[in-house]
C-alpha cells in the first residue's frame, strides 16, 4: 500500500550498473532503495515486497481470460507490480498520486515509456480521467480502496485487486454468512468476487496491522433487474444500518437514507415473510425485488446521495 513516503537520506545502494534492468525480473526491494523511500505505517504506508506475491498477481488475470492489452494499475508505487505487468500486458497504464514517485517511476522506466508500452499518470485515481482499459490488476492503498473498487466495478472489466482481508471477504461473501453485507451485493451487483489468496503481513515492508487478501472479479450482469440502480443502492445503504432488525423495521427506520416518503406502503405491500427476515439473509435478488416494490409505492424523492 503507498501513499506519500517518507524519504530515506542518500543514495539507493542498489544501481543500475550502468544496464537496463530486464523487464519483469526487477527486486522490490532495490527498486526501494533506487526511489529512496520507505514505509510507514503510521500513515498507512507499505511496500507489497514479496517476489512470490508480485509474481502471481498478473497470473491471477491471465487465469480468467482476461484481456490483457492494456492493464491499469492504481497505486504503482516503485513500480514493483508494474515490472510484472509490463511483461504480462501488451501495454499498462499506471497511476500515482504521489509526485516524486511518479518521477521516479519515469525514470526507472523511461525505456518501457519511449517504447510506448507504460503512460505513468500523476495524480488521484478517484480523480483523474480513467483511460480506457482492459483489466487492472492493483495492490491498492488501503484508506480509499473501498471508493477506489466502486469506482473500477461499473466498468465492467476484469479486476485483481489487493485489499484488507476483512473487506476482502466481505466482499466476496455469500447471503446467510457472518461477512454478508451491504458491500457483498453492490459488488455482486456489477460481478462475481472471489478471495483468490491471502497475503501474510510479511509480504509488505514495513509490515501492516493486518492481513491482506486478492480479490479477483468477472463481470456480469446481474441475475435481476432495477428500476433506478441509484435507488438501489441507496435502498441497499439504509437497511444495511439495521442489517440485525428485521426488514419491515429496517425498511420504517432508515427513510431518511432512503429517501422513501412512504415506507410504511413498502412494508404493506411486500411479502410478509421477506419483511419478517433480516438483511443477511436476504438475496440480492430479494433485494432488487423489494427495491422494485419500493420505487414503486413507496414515493422516493430526491436520492439522498445526489
Amino acid at each position: 500500500m503507498n501513499g506519500e513516503p517518507s524519504r530515506e537520506s542518500g543514495e539507493g545502494s542498489d544501481a543500475h550498473s550502468g544496464s537496463a534492468p530486464v523487464t519483469g525480473t526487477r527486486d522490490p526491494d532495490a527498486l526501494l532503495r533506487r526511489a529512496g523511500v520507505r514505509g510507514d505505517p503510521n500513515r498507512d504506508q507499505h511496500f507489497l515486497v514479496d517476489d512470490r506475491v508480485l509474481d502471481r498477481l498478473p497470473g491471477y488475470a491471465t487465469e480468467a481470460d482476461a484481456d490483457l492489452s492494456h492493464v491499469l494499475e492504481i497505486g504503482a508505487g516503485t513500480g514493483a507490480l508494474t515490472d510484472r505487468l509490463l511483461a504480462a500486458a501488451e501495454r499498462v497504464t499506471a497511476i500515482e498520486r504521489d509526485p516524486d514517485l511518479a518521477a521516479f517511476l519515469r525514470e526507472e522506466f523511461a525505456a518501457e515509456i519511449e517504447a510506448g508500452d507504460l503512460t505513468v499518470v500523476e495524480g488521484d485515481a478517484l480523480e483523474v480521467e480513467l483511460p480506457e482499459f482492459t483489466a487492472s490488476v492493483s495492490n491498492l492503498p488501503y484508506g480509499p480502496s473501498s471508493e477506489l473498487a466502486f469506482r473500477l466495478l461499473p466498468e465492467k472489466r476484469p479486476l485483481v485487486l489487493m485489499f484488507q482481508r476483512e473487506f476482502a471477504e466481505r466482499m466476496a461473501a455469500e447471503p446467510g454468512t457472518d461477512d454478508y453485507g451491504r458491500l457483498s451485493v453492490t459488488a455482486g451487483h456489477y460481478a462475481d468476487a472471489e478471495v483468490v489468496e491471502p497475503v501474510p503481513k510479511e509480504a509488505f515492508s514495513p509490515p501492516p496491522a493486518v492481513q491482506s487478501a486478492v480479490v479477483r472479479t468477472t463481470p456480469r450482469d446481474p441475475d435481476y433487474e432495477v428500476d433506478d440502480e441509484e435507488f438501489f443502492m441507496d435502498f441497499l445503504k439504509a437497511v444495511f444500518t439495521q442489517r440485525r432488525k428485521t426488514m419491515r423495521n429496517a425498511v420504517r427506520n432508515t427513510a431518511h437514507i432512503s429517501g422513501l416518503g412512504d415506507p410504511d406502503a413498502v412494508v404493506d405491500a411486500a411479502e410478509e415473510d421477506l419483511m419478517s427476515a433480516r438483511a443477511g439473509n436476504v438475496t440480492p435478488a430479494e433485494f432488487a425485488d423489494l427495491a422494485t416494490l419500493a420505487y414503486e409505492v413507496g414515493e422516493p424523492g430526491e436520492h439522498p446521495s445526489a
